[in-house]
């Protein structure tokens, strides 16, 4: 700043030269002086302003003096707290428990099979086996207790058969099947024969009808290996005469045989 001009100077004005000449004169700032403060964009906000402003040079702004222009004071940043370690606790007790299965909640509507009930083929073959085992022990009790009762009924019906096969043997001449039921004396007298001379002899008792018929057994009894018929028997020229006779016989070689026979 100047000083005013004229003839004459107070002494004031040489007081304050020589205030000035001792002391740093301070530094005053025209704020019509002051620099203007230049704005420095990023080269983003560069790209994304049209083209006809970054052409042009930038626009230099004034800014108005403030109090806040003073020197820069630094604030330290106050330091972060210690991060405290907390144990995974909840961690390892969800790895140590056990997984949770899924459990199937039948819907209300549908109701609840019955639970199939699974037979034992097992037990019903067992019940028919002892079932087949008790049909055998019936069926050979049965044999066992009519087998003492039926003997003599069953010996009375061979000789009956044995009497029956002799009489046909006379009436057809059948030599051989006498030789074979009988026994004793009466078998010897068919043994003596051979088979011409007993071929001419009963062809001449044939046409005489010499020979006996047997028409009925009356009457069998059985004795061990020996047995008793009663007959009624006729004569073939004869039959309406009629006798009664009786054969002697006894059981040789596996069947009952006629070994005599009485007149």
């Amino acid at each position: 700043m100047s000083n005013p001009s004229g003839p004459q100077q107070p002494d004031d004005a040489a007081n304050i030269e020589e205030t000035a000449e001792t002391e740093p004169a301070e530094a005053v700032t025209d704020p019509q002086h002051e620099p203007a403060t230049e704005i420095l964009l990023s080269p983003e906000a560069q790209a994304q302003l049209p083209a006809d402003e970054t052409d042009q040079p930038a626009e230099r702004r004034f800014t108005a003096p403030s109090g806040f222009d003073g020197s820069t004071q630094r604030i330290d940043t106050p330091a972060d707290p210690a991060t405290e370690v907390m144990p995974p606790v909840q961690a390892q007790a969800v790895g140590q428990s056990k997984p949770v299965t899924p459990q199937h909640i039948p819907p209300r509507d549908d109701a609840p099979k019955p639970a199939r009930v699974r037979r034992s083929w097992g037990w019903v073959i067992a019940l028919v086996l002892v079932i087949a085992a008790l049909v055998a022990v019936a069926i050979l009790g049965t044999v066992l207790l009519t087998r003492d009762k039926t003997p003599k009924a069953s010996e009375e019906d061979k000789v009956r058969s044995t009497i029956q096969n002799f009489d046909a043997a006379v009436q057809s001449g059948d030599l051989a099947t006498l030789r074979s039921i009988t026994c004793g004396s009466t078998r010897d007298s068919y043994v003596n024969y051979n088979e011409a001379a007993w071929k001419e002899t009963h062809s001449r008792v044939a046409a005489a009808k010499q020979y006996p018929v047997v028409a009925s057994i009356d009457q069998v009894v059985v004795n061990g290996d020996h047995a008793e018929a009663n007959v009624t028997t006729f004569m073939a020229y004869a039959p309406q005469t009629r006798s009664t006779r009786s054969f002697d016989l006894q059981f040789r070689d596996d069947q009952w045989k006629i070994c005599q026979t009485a007149s």
